[in-house]
């Protein structure tokens, strides 16, 4: 891998900003390459348009420029985000949305297109807020941004403590239907 660009969207509440940390970590810290974070996000902590963006490489020099440029997986949690980023993708990358949030329509033509009813999973596990970390574990099993080891090992070091048991199975239910996802495909 030379340079590896993801891009993360949606409101804040739904955990993006913290999506994208997570990633980062699970590339540098248990994957031992390099990464960069950036973020951006609306005024409002709730409610308000987020994104977070993760560059990755196997060398530093690779990340001399630390902000994604041409993100090859854009991975999206609202419409609001859609809107936004999708009509610019580049034509050649993964795009993963959660289907119950976001409507495709047009500017998605030509794309590989993944989708996982995430925050629905997440609510079936009695926890909405959990939406984020299913969507890692999707991630985890469809993409090569991580390893799944690295990734569960940055989740479970990143959440609250207490919460682990409960982001363990979020992040498996996401794993699991990203398996199927890709046996499918």
């Amino acid at each position: 891998m030379n340079r590896l660009e993801v891009r993360l969207s949606g409101f804040g509440g739904q955990g993006i900003i913290r999506s994208g940390e997570i990633i980062g970590k699970a590339a540098s810290i248990y994957d031992g390459r390099f990464a960069t974070f950036t973020q951006s996000y609306g005024p409002e902590s709730r409610g308000g348009a987020c994104a977070a963006q993760v560059a990755i490489a196997d060398d530093p020099v690779e990340l001399s420029y630390p902000h994604v440029i041409n993100p090859s997986v854009l991975v999206i949690m609202s419409q609001g985000g859609y809107n936004r980023y999708v009509a610019d993708f580049r034509r050649d990358g993964l795009l993963i949305v959660d289907e119950d949030l976001v409507e495709l329509d047009e500017a998605a033509e030509g794309l590989e297109i993944l989708s996982i009813p995430s925050t629905r999973i997440a609510e079936e596990m009695g926890r909405r807020i959990v939406a984020n970390v299913v969507m890692l574990g999707f991630i985890a099993a469809v993409t090569d941004i991580a390893s799944p080891e690295a990734m569960r090992q940055s989740v479970l070091s990143s959440v609250p403590k207490g919460t682990e048991e409960l982001n363990s199975r979020a992040f498996d239910a996401g794993f699991e239907y990203g398996k199927k996802t890709a046996r499918d495909t």
